[in-house]
């Protein structure tokens, strides 16, 4: 049983990691979360993509347990924005984490704009304690809606209508229905053989 450690307090990432694996039979791995290992000191999101972001903290969740470490950032852009909020999408209102002060100031935002194309992108690392990295990235593509509609999920998700899932926000698809859609579950499908070949 190989452990491999996902760099996230966001239980519902853990989640779709593991659906992801049970998805494909990938079994013999054991996911633990930033609350099962001895605290480390949480790394400084410098990177200006959000493969450079991802990056810092797999190598980071790698070294301070000796364990693989699977990292994602991801986040929300929106094309009349030229694509902002993208790796600021947590802190888009100045708060870190303050989803419903996030999505009213992008409502607010884009209150008169017509053009209302968006995409869900989210890279993930894998990062080996001796330095071996690989990476994958998923886009999720559909559009702004003009006000919140549904209860699930996080984030954006009351406000992303998908391409692919006419007629639903994403807080209103089901965990199984929006792992199979999204950007996060297209970039861990990708990487998932290649945490399935560690042993």
């Amino acid at each position: 049983m190989v452990k491999v450690l996902v760099a996230s307090g966001n239980p519902g990432k853990l989640r779709e990691l593991q659906q992801v694996l049970a998805d494909l039979d990938i079994d013999g791995v054991e996911l633990v979360s930033l609350r099962d290992v001895d605290e480390y000191p949480e790394p400084a999101e410098t990177g200006l993509t959000f493969k450079a972001n991802a990056e810092i903290k797999a190598h980071a969740g790698a070294a301070a347990t000796g364990l693989p470490c699977v990292a994602d950032d991801s986040g929300l852009t929106v094309e009349a924005l030229n694509g902002m909020p993208g790796i600021l999408s947590a802190r888009w209102c100045g708060a870190h984490g303050d989803d419903e002060a996030n999505n009213r100031l992008l409502l607010n935002q884009m209150a008169d704009i017509e053009h209302r194309a968006a995409a869900f992108v989210s890279c993930c690392v894998l990062a080996t304690p001796d330095g071996q990295e690989f990476t994958a990235e998923g886009r999720w593509e559909g559009e702004l809606l003009r006000e919140p509609r549904g209860k699930g999920g996080f984030g954006y998700d009351p406000l992303f209508a998908p391409a692919d899932a006419p007629g639903k926000s994403s807080a209103e698809l089901s965990p199984e229905e929006k792992n199979a859609l999204s950007h996060r579950g297209k970039a861990l499908r990708e990487l998932a053989p290649f945490i399935a070949a560690l042993r």
